[in-house]
């Protein structure tokens, strides 16, 4: 009997990593799929990234709209409740065996809590990792903590799961599923992404994804002002923004970024959402990835492009020789724009590799949901860190050699 695995997807965020594993998962057919869809893909101010879904074919098995208006930390609260209730009736619809969550945003935890008072097992991809100015990092421990499966990006994640008490028979260093898509999709060339795009590529092409710093919301503010202002001295370029996470903060930033484009018509546009293969296109043929979104750190070092990580954000997470950090400061980004673009750096970003795997997560994450024994799996204690040593070095081991011999 095939085992049903429901996928919890909540944004655009956590899709594009998802895909791979979701194309694994439907071409399997030990496997029947479902999707859990919710939070900004059905919001029309986001996208409607539902419908991007639907087009890449994935079964759908509920849709539970649940962002309430505002970015205010009370509208958060209030979506955060009500994902809770609908996503307790959408899995008993679904009736999974088993939930696989990526990330850590507050849908994600409403989904993991829900799946928690259903004894439903769950999966979770991305756990261990560090993001200093995101109210998204303890909300990611915790999806950890009720979690019953860790896939990790890389080894030092796994450790850090494990010190959560995390029994390390069950953490599973498998790699960043989102390089999977970098490593078969075939993108656009410039002409077509220049159509897709409805203008022609110039140099420079700076693509920018800036989202709230929500554990740091005055930083996230000068962040975005500084990125502008850096950007206003960067002369004939085209700028490509894609828009941010529907957070606290979100509105300043859409309003500050929609001035900005109103400074530069004809050279600065913005997309709610651009799609997986134009927006992995756009970063490939970008001069520069600019802002404080993890693909400035995951992707496009492994597609070759220069990146500029700006502010708190993203703090605490690996960067590849390819990526720049500053500050929020107008001087800071712009001095690290240049250097990204200079030739002594493009050389350094098309030999750079990405931290965070080899794009063969998904195969290994199949694999281990396939062969994973349910029976008892709800079955949790915490493992304390000196009963984990002798274990833990093993569980590694083994994780590191799948990744040199991909499933």
């Amino acid at each position: 009997m095939a085992r049903r695995v429901c996928v919890f997807t909540g944004s655009r965020a956590d899709y594009g990593p998802l895909t791979s594993v979701l194309r694994a998962l439907s071409n399997d057919s030990d496997i029947e799929l479902r999707l859990l869809v919710s939070g900004s893909h059905l919001v029309a101010q986001q996208g409607m990234t539902i419908e991007a879904i639907a087009a890449d074919g994935f079964p759908v098995g509920a849709c539970v709209p649940i962002v309430v208006a505002g970015d205010s930390p009370a509208s958060a609260a209030k979506s955060f409740g009500l994902g809770a209730i609908g996503y307790v009736d959408a899995l008993e619809r679904i009736a999974p065996d088993i939930l696989v969550i990526l990330g850590d945003r507050y849908e994600a935890l409403a989904a993991a809590v829900a799946a928690t008072f259903l004894r439903l097992p769950l999966a979770h991809i991305c756990g261990g990792e560090v993001t200093a100015g995101s109210t998204d990092e303890s909300m990611r421990h915790a999806i950890t903590k009720l979690s019953h499966l860790h896939f990790t990006a890389t080894s030092e994640f796994s450790r850090r799961v494990v010190q959560l008490g995390e029994d390390p028979q069950r953490v599973h260093t498998v790699g960043s599923p989102g390089l999977d898509s970098v490593r078969t999709t075939t993108l656009l060339d410039r002409d077509a992404l220049a159509v897709a795009l409805g203008f022609g590529l110039r140099t420079p092409t700076i693509a920018v994804t800036y989202h709230p710093a929500t554990a740091d919301p005055a930083g996230s503010r000068a962040g975005i002002k500084g990125l502008l202002t850096a950007l206003d001295r960067v002369e004939n370029g085209l700028f490509v923004f894609t828009g941010s996470n529907v957070d606290l903060g979100e509105t300043f930033i859409e309003t500050e970024i929609q001035e900005f484009n109103g400074r530069h018509r004809g050279r600065s546009v913005s997309f709610a959402s651009l799609g997986r293969i134009p927006y992995l296109s756009l970063v490939k043929h970008a001069d520069v990835v600019v802002g404080n979104s993890s693909s400035a750190l995951i992707e496009a070092p492994a597609l070759g492009t220069p990146s500029v990580n700006v502010g708190s954000r993203q703090e605490g997470r690996p960067t590849s020789s390819s990526t720049i950090s500053c500050g929020e400061a107008a001087e800071d980004i712009l001095a690290a724009i240049l250097q990204a673009r200079s030739p002594e750096h493009r050389q350094l970003a098309s030999i750079a590799e990405s931290p965070y795997g080899d794009g063969f997560a998904a195969d290994r994450i199949v694999r281990i949901l396939k062969d994973t024994p349910l029976d008892g799996v709800l079955k949790k204690h915490f493992v304390d860190l000196d009963d984990a040593r002798h274990r833990n070095h093993a569980s590694l081991t083994r994780a590191s050699d799948a990744r040199q011999t991909p499933a």
